[in-house]
């Protein structure tokens, strides 16, 4: 039998659900391709990002067929570009296999999916009892039964799983999950939840014993690493046309696979090449989840073509929109 928490839940997600594209399908590519999307994404911009994929390659073995080059020149814009790797990874997982897997090890299997993506999935597109735990789904828990419980160790994270879980109706594993998602996103948002109007009001531990704003407890662990990055964006022309140098990042850092000009971290010493520097931009600040990246961007106008490492590739400017840059370098070439 439902406790009066999940029918109540289940009520007010009858007349609130947000109306969102891929759940108005059962299709998992679509399901799957939406919860990448959403990591670490907000709604109202991940939507865009999925009609665009969901246009251009209409069903996974579409994707699989795509080079990962095109996946990242796609996922521009998105940041935390593994998950455009592990997605395209994923999608030739999927049709090696033959097809989606049906079941939650499969599922996990797959690059990229963790225990979150694997339980939306399964429950979402295969209708299987299984419970998301996420950071919407945290918080209302964790109101809603006065748990002070860290989230972010082992010991949260056992306990609000199993939580959910036993919460879970199991006929209706799917309307559930995006229930506590849309009520944790809607009504029992992080900053002033509407808790007058909200249906779990009158048996809230945290709005009676007034710790709504200090639950979820969530254990302070980020050290934040600044860098200095100096950028020299290089102009040659070459039988009448401008050619710039770009290079692949390498793995192990941020933004791997993506593309840049010439990069001296940590150094303002010019580069040894041959012509006309001129600043740009001093200084920019670019923030990222653990990282604060202070940038100066360089144009270098040559007239010799300067000889630069075997990773870097020379191509006409005219082609730059082909490759796929960090969101800090599209920024600073777009002022060129």
């Amino acid at each position: 039998m439902a406790s009066e928490f999940t029918i109540r839940i289940l009520n007010w997600f009858a007349t609130n659900r947000r109306s969102l594209p891929w759940r108005d399908t059962k299709d998992p590519y679509a399901i799957w391709l939406s919860e990448i999307i959403l990591q670490q994404t907000r709604i109202q911009q991940g939507q865009a990002y999925w009609e665009r994929f969901m246009h251009r390659w209409p069903s996974v073995n579409d994707l699989a067929a795509a080079t990962e080059d095109e996946v990242l020149r796609e996922w521009q814009g998105l940041g935390y570009y593994s998950r455009a790797r592990n997605l395209h990874t994923a999608a030739q997982q999927i049709v090696a296999e033959g097809g989606f897997p049906t079941n939650l090890e499969g599922l996990r299997k797959l690059k990229g999916v963790g225990d979150y993506t694997a339980a939306a999935i399964a429950s979402i597109a295969f209708d299987l009892p299984a419970a998301v735990v996420d950071g919407n789904v945290f918080r209302v828990l964790a109101r809603y039964f006065g748990i002070d419980i860290p989230i972010n160790t082992t010991e949260g994270k056992k306990t609000f799983t199993a939580l959910a879980q036993e919460l879970l109706p199991h006929d209706q594993a799917s309307a559930f999950n995006q229930a506590m998602m849309d009520f944790g996103a809607i009504q029992c948002t992080p900053q002033s939840p509407n808790c007058p109007s909200c249906p779990l009001a009158e048996t809230c531990d945290a709005l009676h014993t007034q710790r709504i704003s200090s639950l979820p407890v969530k254990l302070k662990k980020l050290k934040i690493r600044e860098r200095r990055f100096y950028y020299y964006y290089i102009r040659y022309t070459e039988n009448g046309t401008k050619m710039t140098a770009i290079r692949r990042r390498p793995s192990g850092d941020i933004w791997e696979g993506l593309w840049e000009p010439l990069l001296q971290e940590g150094s303002s010493d010019f580069p040894n090449i041959q012509g006309t520097f001129t600043l740009l931009h001093q200084g920019v600040k670019h923030v990222l989840t653990h990282q604060i990246i202070y940038a100066d961007f360089f144009v270098v106008e040559t007239t010799k073509k300067p000889k630069l490492n075997d990773s870097f590739i020379w191509i006409p400017e005219s082609d730059l929109s082909h490759y796929a840059l960090p969101r800090l370098v599209e920024r600073l070439i777009a002022s060129i």
